[in-house]
């Protein structure tokens, strides 16, 4: 990707939901699937978090690994950077409209 591009936010909504759930102590686990990476998921209290989301979290290293659990899933937690980021998105989502909440829940 060139560097003077912007990078899109996938599912903004979404996005910030999934940092909100994490908060400051709660992991996403990565479940391995095959070598290939096919199979992998991604889950937060038992729900599943879609990969474009994690994906985009874990290049912008706004969550990092922090371990791995006795099962052999990989810990993911949210970085220096992601908690700014969580912030300054929590700070925009409260001064949006109710249709603007709306409209951004709807079309991502």
């Amino acid at each position: 990707m060139h560097p003077s591009l912007p990078i899109i936010v996938p599912n903004r909504a979404q996005t910030l939901d999934v940092l909100r759930l994490m908060g400051t102590h709660r992991p996403v686990l990565m479940l391995p699937g095959g070598d290939d990476g096919y199979g992998t998921r991604w889950v937060i209290d038992g729900q599943q978090v879609p990969p474009a989301i994690i994906k985009y979290l874990m290049a912008e290293g706004f969550v990092a690994e922090s371990g791995v659990t006795e099962f052999g899933a990989r810990e993911l937690t949210v970085t220096d950077s992601g908690h700014r980021f969580r912030e300054k998105g929590l700070l925009w989502w409260k001064n949006l409209g109710v249709f603007q909440r709306l409209s951004i829940r709807i079309f991502g």
